[in-house]
């Protein structure tokens, strides 16, 4: 196989320009570096403009590829007029002098093309007599929808079209299109089979909608069938019976469903659990809150339900019930509960306040010790509030508790997508909100940071988790699978784009949660909705002392030192550290310096001495009340790298601030460190793509880590010399490791900042261990685990213990 030709994913014509056509596609090592893409009709060459697609929204795009795509290719193409009295286009790509044809459609392919409709039916719910369809159309002109009968007559429906970004969709001229995505509903339907109708002035299309249906089996048998021979079409045969077997494999031993089958709680375990709450000093009585609305019978009893098979007894259900028009249906349902049940309480509104303040009266219900904040089509495991429980008399003073969760299908019986959390990460909470469910806040500290605020609507828990974390004495994570979220079409808006007030809430809401502790930091919706990145905008600009150890390696040196004197943030000191340089390169690359910036200095320590020796003597000789200590090799790609780990590094709460690190070839060097990898430590995500966004994105977000890189760290210069600086008897990421630790044993926070980049210029590593297995890292290792046995066994806290300690992408242990 050619590993760099051009694979064309979609070809169509030009919305709005005639005679232009456009294709989407990539190349096949995933980057268009030293490639060329031409576009011929019968052998001449047409004009072509070629736009490059790529981040974070690319790589998620092609994340199930058999290669790792980073950048993705948009051609436009303009047709001579006389084209459709041509033969053949030719689409034909070159690398390093060598062409490959990579793509040849017929005039007559193009000619049915340019009139074609292109639609995807991503969703439809057929319930009743009701009847729901979501997708996109796409075509030249005006298109219009109709809802048809098996007569093929219309039916009367109510039709919305909107826009929304979606990776899936490519194309120069989209933002444009207000109606790209449509929403139809349909009420009072007596028929079974559907046709939904999309015309345009040149052409139509049927589809019969039945056989879409997302409830049914024959929808995910055609999704699937059209995805394997997409698969096939871009990479082949050999590659697809690849893709096939592992997919087999991965069927018959899912992740997610093999650690259930392993460590999900027995019945023997649940009986246990019964008898021994009797053995907790502390008996907190729990009240789980839901505010009902128009709830679905089915989900309402599954609910019920989970409540009622809790091991642990003392807790009460408070239903605040704000249906308006079927409340007597849910009060008949309830009450037939309630006469076998007193736990659970019932309670009719006068009207529906919303979500924020219906759930405010479900919470004012409650006479527990723990109020817990639970959506009314939801459920939780049976050894939930046992859990808290325990939670609670191994921390008495304990004031919020959370656990992990997972998603559940309408039946309630298919269990996927499991969020396992770290433990309480503010830094990480404040980029998503991480915590949701299942949640439980003393209610003293509920009273105390008041409920539900409608004007965050949308967003309401996460502004509620935001106030009752500040103020909290104590935060607990319990690393199990406590509750389950039902996923269905319905617990979201047929439009994402009518959620966008619920993000922009979320973002007020991180914003709301700066303004409260006295911190001058704004929010910004991040690269995926419901993600949020903090700038902060301190009045202070602290003197910052940039300490670069060096020896005889003058080109990579001066590409780092220029890369500081780049930046935009004005109040620093550079402070080179030689250690005997002899070469004639880098002694005139030192003059040069001196005498080119002022604000450089060199200083010189003669005898031999490690890295970790270098810096702490730059340290000694620094003035700011920062220190950035930089490895030669590193080099900064944005003018804010600085600014943005002086942003974090500011706060009180954080004593150093380390950045995502990439290797030449733009894979993943350094993006945090997790206790526990391998023996002691290892680089989570290392070799991933610059683009990859990881689990539950943790790439791309800001979060806090036991120990980050010491190539590229912001620290306070107090905190510096309260640590002792750099172990000087431990080397490379040792030394990180144990600088991380000392820097968390005084309370403070080390955090990694994904918005500072740079290029670490050093050969690429692999494998899961921190370091090369040798005689002295060896030693290294037995003098780290004396040093800090105890808190690397103990479990790293920003790492949940589900996790596999064998690989470094977050994968579920087996």
């Amino acid at each position: 196989m050619n590993t760099h030709k051009f694979m064309v994913e979609k070809v169509r014509f030009h919305l709005d320009i005639p005679d232009t056509l456009i294709f989407v596609g990539w190349f096949y090592d995933g980057r268009t570096i030293n490639h060329t893409l031409t576009v011929d009709l019968d052998g001449t060459q047409l004009q072509t403009t070629k736009l490059v697609n790529k981040g974070s929204e690319v790589c998620q795009k092609y994340t199930h590829s058999i290669n790792e795509i980073n950048e993705e290719v948009v051609g436009i193409v303009k047709l001579p007029k006389d084209w459709r009295n041509g033969h053949k286009l030719s689409i034909q790509s070159t690398y390093q002098g060598k062409p490959h044809r990579d793509a040849v459609y017929s005039v007559k392919t193009l000619q049915r093309l340019e009139n074609k409709i292109d639609y995807c039916i991503e969703h439809v719910k057929h319930t009743g007599s009701s009847l729901v369809v979501n997708g996109w159309c796409l075509g030249s002109g005006e298109l219009k929808l109709s809802l048809l009968d098996t007569q093929k007559q219309p039916l009367p429906a109510k039709i919305d079209h909107f826009y929304k970004t979606d990776p899936e969709r490519v194309g120069p001229e989209d933002e444009k299109r207000d109606k790209l995505f449509f929403s139809l509903k349909a009420d009072s339907l007596k028929e079974n089979v559907f046709f939904l109708e999309i015309r345009s002035a040149k052409s139509f299309e049927q589809v019969r909608l039945d056989k879409w249906n997302t409830t049914g089996g024959a929808a995910n048998l055609l999704r699937r069938l059209k995805k394997a021979l997409r698969y096939l079409k871009s990479n082949g045969i050999k590659a697809t019976l690849v893709k096939i077997s592992s997919r087999l494999a991965e069927n018959r031993t899912d992740a997610y469903t093999h650690w259930r089958k392993k460590y999900e709680v027995t019945a023997a375990e649940l009986e246990g659990q019964k008898n021994r709450q009797a053995e907790f000093k502390i008996s907190p009585k729990f009240s789980i809150a839901v505010p009902l609305y128009r709830t679905d019978e089915v989900f309402l009893r599954e609910l019920i339900a989970s409540v009622q098979n809790q091991t642990y007894t003392n807790w009460e259900l408070c239903l605040a019930d704000g249906s308006e028009d079927n409340e007597q249906k849910l009060a008949a349902i309830i009450s037939g509960y309630q006469s076998k049940d007193p736990r659970i309480r019932y309670r009719i509104l006068e009207k529906n306040y919303g979500i924020s303040q219906n759930m405010n009266e479900a919470m004012q219900m409650a006479a527990g010790d723990f109020i817990l904040p639970v959506d009314h089509d939801d459920t939780l495991s049976p050894n939930a509030l046992f859990e808290f429980a325990k939670a609670v008399n191994e921390n008495p003073s304990v004031d919020v508790i959370y656990s992990d969760e997972d998603k559940i299908d309408l039946t309630g019986t298919k269990f996927s997508k499991p969020h396992f959390k770290p433990d309480y990460d503010l830094d990480f909470l404040l980029t998503n909100n991480y915590i949701c469910h299942l949640l439980a806040v003393r209610r003293e500290l509920v009273n105390h940071v008041g409920g539900f605020r409608s004007e965050y609507d949308g967003s309401q828990d996460y502004d509620f988790i935001l106030r009752c974390c500040e103020a909290a004495k104590g935060i607990y994570h319990v690393p199990k699978i406590l509750y389950h979220w039902r996923c269905h079409y319905d617990s979201t808006a047929a439009n994402p784009q009518s959620k966008l007030y619920a993000f922009e809430a979320g973002r007020r809401a991180v914003e709301a949660h700066y303004q409260r502790l006295g911190i001058p930091a704004e929010a910004e919706h991040a690269q995926f909705h419901g993600l949020y990145r903090t700038r902060y905008h301190w009045k202070e600009t602290p003197l910052v002392s940039v300490i670069i150890p060096n020896g005889d390696s003058a080109e990579k040196l001066a590409k780092c030192v220029e890369s500081v004197l780049w930046s935009d943030y004005a109040n620093y000191e550079i402070i080179i550290v030689d250690n005997g340089s002899r070469d004639e390169e880098t002694l005139a690359c030192y003059e040069t310096l001196k005498q080119e910036h002022r604000q450089l200095r060199i200083i010189s320590f003669k005898e031999e001495a490690s890295h970790q020796a270098l810096t702490n003597f730059g340290a000694k000789n620094a003035a700011g009340d920062y220190l950035l200590l930089l490895d030669p090799h590193t080099r900064m790609l944005s003018k804010n790298c600085i600014g943005e780990l002086l942003g974090y590094c500011m706060r009180k709460d954080v004593g150093a601030v380390g950045a995502k690190l990439l290797y030449e070839d733009e894979t993943i060097c350094h993006a945090g460190m997790i206790l526990g990898l391998g023996k002691t430590a290892g680089y989570i995500f290392r070799g991933k793509s610059r683009y990859a966004v990881g689990y539950e994105s943790r790439i791309i977000c800001a979060q806090d880590f036991s120990a980050v890189s010491t190539a590229c760290i912001l620290v306070k210069h107090t905190v510096y010399e309260e640590v002792g600086g750099m172990a000087e008897e431990f080397t490379g990421s040792f030394c990180d490791i144990d600088f991380g630790l000392k820097i968390r044993s005084l309370g403070l926070l080390v955090v990694y900042n994904p918005h500072a980049e740079l290029f670490y210029c050093v050969p690429k590593t692999k494998g899961l261990s921190v370091n090369a297995k040798t005689t002295e890292s060896d030693d290294q290792e037995t003098k780290l685990l004396k040093k800090w046995g105890t808190v690397i066994e103990s479990g790293d806290p920003y790492y949940n213990p589900n996790f596999s300690v064998n690989k470094l992408d977050f994968s579920i242990r087996s």
